[in-house]
């Protein structure tokens, strides 16, 4: 295959260029109750075992949460909750009860103080096997113990993308950032 593009490109420097990115709610307990933070530096690590991880930074109060409980959930919103999703990475746990302002209906899965939001397609319960201090965030790397997705998500039983509406984050320019719905598959020819 020839390669005919002549893009130019231009050094950015040390940017995070990686877009887009997923959008999760981590839940964990702090201070007795259920706490949700807005996270989009995610991803899967391993599939034996099966690990994902998430990037909190230092100032957060959720970062107390997993750290004392050593585990936390991951909840994957659809886009008609990026209201919620925004107002999560905006406000404080320690000076809001995030749950029930944005009427989450909080359950239980298989972990204690890794709350689940029933509103998100998909839930995933995660024990923590790994913390690392990288600069001004700490990366958590969880094993994935439970995973749920909800049933209207299904097409001949099998999970649906489509019907997930997942939410991405995404850089729109240097100095803005926006959430977006993934879009149609693209086929290669």
């Amino acid at each position: 295959m020839v390669v005919t593009n002549k893009m130019k490109k231009s050094a950015m420097g040390a940017k995070q260029l990686l877009n887009p990115r997923p959008v999760v709610l981590v839940g964990t307990v702090v201070d007795g109750k259920p706490n949700f933070i807005t996270v989009s530096w995610t991803g899967l690590t391993s599939a034996t075992p099966p690990t994902m991880s998430i990037a909190i930074r230092n100032s957060r109060y959720s970062l107390n949460g997993i750290n004392n409980n050593k585990t936390f959930s991951v909840n994957v919103p659809s886009s008609d909750l990026v209201n919620q999703t925004d107002y999560c990475g905006n406000v404080s746990g320690c000076e809001h009860d995030k749950a029930s302002e944005c009427g989450f209906t909080v359950f239980k899965g298989l972990l204690d103080n890794a709350p689940l939001i029933k509103e998100c397609p998909i839930n995933i319960e995660c024990r923590v096997i790994k913390s690392i201090q990288l600069g001004d965030h700490t990366l958590f790397i969880g094993e994935i113990i439970e995973s749920y997705i909800s049933e209207e998500c299904f097409t001949n039983g099998i999970p649906d993308i489509k019907k997930v509406d997942l939410l991405c984050y995404c850089n729109l320019t240097a100095n803005e950032m926006g959430y977006f719905k993934i879009g149609d598959p693209v086929e290669p020819k």
